[in-house]
């Protein structure tokens, strides 16, 4: 009976409460918990090498090899598809340091830190949008994951590919495919428990193993058929405008590729040792990207010559392959390679942002769990893909809204408010930046304006069959119109008509506010009430 008992207590609420940890600035457990809260110093653990192997190893992934397939498939030469993937990664490599900057300085993570400019009620659309777009990739990316395993035990045993399917044709997945995908989502679980500061070294390990791997299968790609062959003698097909706008897309498609990363960032620098750890950013991210989309288009063009088919998914060229020990190695970097991406990019971003929504309940490592069991077999990937393709082609295109989120926080920090910001009125629903009942209406007007001209060309990218002129040329360079559009709204609208009670005269972070209020006697706390005032606080039970 007393286990029964136990066993009920967790159907209540209250049961699954987190333990209550002394809050930093927020006003009670309800608007923060330790996973929210500023990052301490014991916690700042990333080094700038951390930084290097942990964009070594999101570009190694089956998205960024395949990133030249659509420039090539739409008319561009591989002389002009590799500058594209070069110049959108410095692109964003710049926006990720602008960002992630802030992160390092602030040691705060993307949700919290975003209050800032949205408001703080308005932040949670921001919010949202990225929980359901990192538990949908996470979905995807599970099930390509799930495909490399099937390659390995292809590779042991040839006999899987024949298989006994008992599942209904209709499923849209196999027998095999349904092992393969709970094997995988089984190697991956454990992983997505460890915490932040630790899961640096899952990085390390594939930043060692993953790429001497795929440099191999460039080699290979280069012994076996002669560099002039294959996709490297194919020659543009336009010229003109038809030319430049379709260069302008694949700069879209290689800004597109980490664009959520680009918002989210400060989850990830917050752990920086200094600021000057992730600078190296700037170098490693346009070299990596850009070396891999090489390798990308060199294996392709290989297997031009070997199997007569255009391969973009190297996974199904590694099934042509007749020795299955490198069959089985090759596989297993994908596996790692996927395992990487998938936790860092989607699991640990869904994660930290899950902890705003529900800090109460939510820490990042029960986000994360959350994240395995909606993402990864609520959303039922393997339907979307088989069946799903307007939806994907939407979400695909969900760019429209994160270049304009990145735009605006840039703007925020660096142009409105010189970097001049109160960390501890983050954490107030009713403080400084509670804008005008939670929401600053100059970012939502920065929204507004744009994000609608590229709805057509989304549209269109969903439905072809529906004609909207010429209006379809803006949704192919997206996030470029959407960031600087946003970020030149946002900035003359605030500096126009300034929120003067969010303007501080210095940088108030935990680090400065804290020891504020350890100095002995009344003076320290005074002072920090003199730069964090919020008289609007209502404690909110």
């Amino acid at each position: 009976m007393s286990v029964l008992k136990k066993v009920s207590a967790y159907a209540h609420p209250d049961a699954w409460v987190l333990e209550p940890e002394p809050s930093t600035f927020a006003p009670n457990s309800r608007w923060s918990n330790k996973d929210m809260d500023p990052v301490p110093p014991k916690g700042r653990t990333w080094s700038t090498f951390n930084y290097i192997a942990y964009w070594v190893s999101d570009a190694t992934n089956v998205a960024v090899w395949e990133l030249a397939s659509s420039m090539l498939a739409i008319g561009l030469s591989w002389k002009q598809a590799l500058p594209a993937i070069a110049v959108g990664h410095i692109i964003i490599s710049i926006v990720m340091v602008l960002n992630g900057t802030i992160g390092a300085r602030l040691h705060v993570g993307f949700p919290v830190l975003n209050r800032s400019s949205f408001g703080f009620w308005f932040s949670y659309f921001s919010v949202v949008s990225r929980v359901v777009l990192s538990m949908f990739w996470f979905g995807i990316q599970t099930y390509t994951g799930s495909e490399c395993v099937y390659q390995m035990l292809k590779a042991i045993w040839p006999s899987l590919a024949h298989l006994h399917n008992g599942l209904r044709p209709g499923a849209n997945i196999t027998t095999a495919g349904m092992m393969c995908y709970f094997l995988y989502w089984l190697i991956q679980f454990p992983l997505m428990l460890v915490s932040p500061q630790k899961i640096r070294w899952l990085f390390v390990i594939k930043a060692f193993v993953v790429p001497p791997a795929w440099l191999a299968m460039l080699i290979w790609a280069f012994v076996k058929v002669p560099s002039s062959k294959g996709l490297f003698e194919q020659h543009s097909t336009l010229s003109g405008s038809a030319m430049s706008y379709a260069w302008l897309s694949a700069l879209n498609s290689a800004l597109g590729i980490y664009s959520t990363l680009a918002v989210n960032i400060p989850d990830f620098t917050r752990y920086a040792k200094n600021e000057k750890a992730q600078y190296v950013q700037l170098l490693i991210i346009p070299t990596a990207f850009t070396l891999v989309g090489f390798i990308g288009i060199a294996v392709t063009s290989a297997g031009i010559s070997l199997y007569g088919d255009v391969l973009w998914d190297p996974l199904q060229l590694i099934d042509r392959w007749d020795n299955r020990a490198a069959a089985f190695f090759a596989s297993f970097t994908f596996v790692l390679a996927t395992l990487g991406t998938n936790i860092s990019a989607n699991s640990l971003s869904a994660a930290n942002d899950m902890t705003v929504l529900f800090p109460r309940y939510i820490n990042i490592r029960r986000g994360q769990a959350l994240c395995a069991i909606l993402g990864g077999w609520a959303l039922c990937p393997w339907e979307i893909l088989a069946s799903a393709q307007g939806f994907l082609s939407f979400m695909n295109g969900y760019t429209v809204f994160l270049g304009p989120f990145a735009g605006i926080m840039i703007a925020d920090y660096w142009i409105v408010h010189k970097c001049k910001v109160d960390v501890p009125a983050m954490y107030r629903p009713h403080g400084r930046y509670r804008y005008t009942f939670g929401f600053n209406w100059r970012a939502v007007a920065a929204i507004l304006l744009s994000v609608p001209p590229n709805m057509p060309g989304l549209i269109s990218s969903i439905n072809p069959k529906i004609y909207v002129g010429g209006a379809i040329k803006i949704f192919d360079f997206a996030w470029l119109f959407g960031f600087f559009t946003a970020s030149v709204v946002y900035t003359i609208l605030s500096l126009a008509f300034p929120a003067q009670e969010t303007f501080v005269s210095e940088a108030i972070t935990s680090d400065n506010a804290i020891e504020a209020e350890d100095v002995p006697g009344s003076e320290g706390s005074s002072h920090l009430e003199k730069k964090s005032v919020d008289e609007e606080i209502r404690v909110v039970a």
